[in-house]
């Protein structure tokens, strides 16, 4: 079933309130711009005032409209960009500009208006959760890369959260430089094709890039408004 089957059950009042928040699910599995945790977490976050979306038909009702306003910008952007490249191609330029491919690829809430700071916190704090749960591995992994370098890098971006949610995502410049050396560096340590290191190095890129992502709309000077002010509950 589609994006839009799902979403017409989470709008249909006679299917059971289970199967409505399973279906919501279901059409976040199909839009999810910020990876499917990070995007629930978004998306319960910002269905105030009650985020528990399985008791709360008005909360997941909200939450599907943010995820609707959503996947309806990004889809008008993607036909822009289609209907761009077209041109290019015509005009001679086969390759896509690097900024145009890494908005559409990487994560990012894309919104009429400025995303959400709670939502990007409850987001942040999700992955961030998982990113603690995953260990750097030793030295029987990758034998070029001293374990000390690793527990490092692990160490800055461990930082680099902890940083952003403690400050409730009112992060400088300062912070978005230390964050953006820990990805390059954390890069450099990635190798061409497979390497038994990469399964510790990407997810610590993919929280990075979210992390960085939040940290840019922050810089960026964006207002929360004032259902943003709330502090962040705790997510289903």
């Amino acid at each position: 079933m589609g994006f839009g089957t799902h979403t017409r059950r989470v709008r249909d009042e006679r299917v059971p309130l289970i199967r409505r928040h399973r279906a919501l699910r279901c059409a976040v599995g199909h839009y999810c711009p910020l990876g499917f945790n990070a995007t629930w977490a978004y998306l319960a976050a910002t269905a105030c005032p009650a985020p528990d979306l399985r008791r709360d038909p008005e909360a997941l009702l909200r939450a599907l409209a943010t995820l609707e306003e959503s996947r309806a910008v990004r889809l008008a952007e993607a036909a822009d960009f289609a209907v761009r490249r077209h041109a290019e191609k015509a005009a001679g330029r086969r390759t896509p500009r690097a900024s145009d491919t890494a908005r559409l690829h990487g994560p990012r809430w894309p919104s009429a208006t400025a995303p959400s700071r709670l939502g990007l916190i409850a987001a942040v704090a999700d992955r961030y959760s998982a990113f603690r749960q995953v260990p750097y591995p030793d030295d029987t992994y990758h034998r070029d890369i001293p374990v000390r370098q690793l527990a490092g890098l692990h160490a800055r971006l461990d930082a680099s959260g902890s940083s952003y949610l403690r400050a409730l995502g009112h992060v400088g410049h300062a912070a978005a430089a230390e964050l953006a050396a820990t990805v390059h560096d954390i890069r450099s340590l990635t190798r061409p094709g497979y390497a038994p290191v990469h399964a510790y190095l990407l997810p610590w890129l993919r929280f990075a890039g979210l992390l960085t992502y939040a940290t840019e709309v922050a810089t960026a000077g964006h207002r929360p408004n004032a259902r943003e002010t709330a502090p962040v509950r705790q997510l289903p």
